[in-house]
């Protein structure tokens, strides 16, 4: 083994002195301490979801993984999921133990990507996801004020939720819900609880899935449900600094700056403590009023391709 090669749990690790990526201000090695370090918090996040992993190699373009590939260990457990869109079968990790989370830091996996499900279980998501995108720029102090939005639309609906940064520039506000909720009836909320925060403070806050549409406002984003993923608390991103998605307490939000949050910063900020695991509010039952109103709602990425063939027509016609 080279000076920079260990083993742990019973995964050899390889080339931990390598620059994990251009601009990362890490080394592999700080990547897979990272993640050993936060282990037990991020694993419960992963664990028995069909994990899709961005993976960045040396001069590579980032590559997301959902099909494992021929070479991973017999250990590493896994679960086939049928693609509509590829028409396959697609063999996906199941990170459910340290030994696993390791082999993938070794692989230079650095975004966890799990799906609102447990394997075997799409129809019945464990928590909602409404994505706060603001708009390019310094515009962070938006998404916080779209976020304290989602928090009083969800109060004033008798539900609560958790917040945390995306480890990009916008939040996640994630809704435990409970388990005989149906995957149909979780993506009618989300587009409810997206319409009642727009409603809230439609100067802040839009649902318009065309960027053009969204005048500079954080796009409150409700189409995460169904076989959709969302990047895992305490997972890292690929950004500049390498930060990470961190939970963040509602009265804590207006002073964060997502930037403190890194694979090098985020263990000593955690000390032992789990902040996802403490403010994330138990599993509630959707009130019918709301998933009756989300029902009435288009899908926000369908109604815009519907939008966009109509103005391409209007744009032949007129020309």
């Amino acid at each position: 083994m080279g000076a920079a090669d260990e083993t742990r749990a019973g995964v050899s690790l390889t080339n931990l002195d390598q620059p994990l990526f251009d601009g990362a201000g890490a080394t592999k090695r700080d990547l897979v301490d990272y993640l050993d370090a936060v282990r037990e918090r991020i694993l419960p996040q992963v664990r028995d979801r069909p994990l899709s992993v961005l993976r960045v190699r040396p001069g590579q373009e980032p590559f997301m993984q959902k099909n494992l590939p021929k070479y991973t260990p017999d250990w590493v457990r896994r679960t086939e999921v049928w693609a509509e869109a590829s028409r396959r079968r697609i063999s996906y990790a199941l990170c459910d133990d340290r030994r696993t989370l390791l082999w993938f830091a070794n692989q230079r996996a650095v975004e966890y990507h799990p799906t609102l499900a447990h394997a075997g279980h799409p129809e019945h998501p464990t928590h909602l996801v409404l994505d706060l995108d603001p708009p390019e720029g310094d515009s962070f102090p938006a998404a916080v004020r779209v976020a304290l939005l989602v928090r009083q639309a969800l109060a004033d609906s008798g539900l609560a939720g958790a917040v945390k940064t995306s480890g990009a520039k916008g939040l996640h506000v994630i809704v435990p819900v409970a388990p005989e909720t149906t995957a149909e009836e979780a993506a009618a909320a989300t587009r409810a609880l997206a319409a009642r925060t727009e409603r809230l403070d439609p100067a802040a806050a839009t649902t318009a899935f065309i960027v053009a549409d969204r005048g500079g406002r954080v796009f409150v984003d409700s189409t995460r449900a169904y076989g959709a993923t969302v990047v895992a608390a305490y997972s890292p991103r690929i950004r500049p600094g390498t930060p990470v998605s961190y939970p963040v307490g509602w009265v804590d939000l207006e002073a964060a700056r997502p930037a403190d949050f890194t694979v090098r910063t985020a263990p000593a900020l955690l000390g032992d403590r789990d902040p996802w695991a403490g403010e994330m509010p138990a599993p509630q039952r959707l009130p019918a009023d709301l998933v009756a109103e989300g029902r009435t709602i288009p899908v926000a990425r369908v109604q815009a391709m519907h939008e966009g063939k109509r103005r391409a027509r209007a744009r032949r016609a007129a020309g």
